[in-house]
């Protein structure tokens, strides 16, 4: 069996360990399967350690283009409130999303 090719990475800082827990039910709830991997985040004045989360169009749970993006997006938007951040890097084929929330109680 195989479906057209089309991948979604997540790139975000945070605790690892919180994003695996969260993803494990979030798949469990809804055939969806995902990579995650460890990452390290060097920028101007500073570092810290994230995590990608990588989305394939898999053969067993196919999906549109479409489809992936819009889970993709959902669960950086719950993953950032999960695991106490600000952004996430939403990475496609076509596109680059840089997803800005604010945390609940912050001021404007």
């Amino acid at each position: 069996m195989s479906v057209a090719t089309f991948t979604v990475t997540i790139h975000m800082a945070g605790d690892i360990a919180t994003a695996k827990a969260f993803l494990r039910n979030d798949c469990y709830q809804r055939g969806l399967c995902v990579t995650v991997a460890p990452e390290t985040f060097i920028y101007s004045g500073g570092e810290e350690e994230g995590f990608s989360i990588g989305f394939v169009n898999y053969p067993r749970f196919p999906a549109s283009p479409e489809v992936i993006r819009a889970r993709a997006l959902e669960i950086a938007e719950k993953l950032i409130v999960s695991c106490c951040q600000k952004t996430a890097l939403i990475v496609d084929p076509e596109q680059t999303t840089w997803l800005q929330i604010d945390p609940p109680g912050a001021r404007k």
